[in-house]
């Protein structure tokens, strides 16, 4: 019986899993592809590539925060990932905190929520 407990259980968060990787799919996107090809043809890199372009090669970039605003402000379009983008990467072999306002939400607009992730990244990245 215990094994059939386990093999449900499993089952159950593989879907989970499954299901946040598809939302985090999403919400990488920020405003959506649409704003994201509005960023491009001003000549402006979205948050992630700014990320991106920051960090080391063959160094990962470990977000904090992604579902942050996730089903928030809806009258407004959404807040995804709060409308910024943070967390952790390697910038010429040092850890670093990176913060990038994302133009694609709201054209960078700011909500209550992104302030409190800023300062809930930053309050916890500098406890001792």
């Amino acid at each position: 019986m215990a094994n059939l407990d386990f093999n449900k259980n499993d089952d159950k968060i593989r879907l989970l899993i499954s299901e946040m990787k598809r939302k985090h799919t999403i919400l990488s996107l920020g405003g959506g592809k649409e704003k994201i090809a509005k960023q491009h043809k001003k000549g402006k890199l979205t948050a992630r590539e700014r990320i991106n372009y920051l960090k080391d090669p063959n160094s990962k970039f470990l977000e904090i925060g992604s579902f942050a605003g996730h089903e928030m402000y809806e009258e407004y379009g959404g807040c995804p990932s709060a409308g910024v983008v943070g967390g952790l990467i390697y910038i010429k072999g040092k850890l670093c905190i990176v913060v990038a306002n994302d133009a694609t939400v709201k054209a960078g607009a700011w909500f209550p929520i992104t302030a409190k992730k800023k300062s809930k990244i930053s309050r916890n990245i500098y406890r001792k």
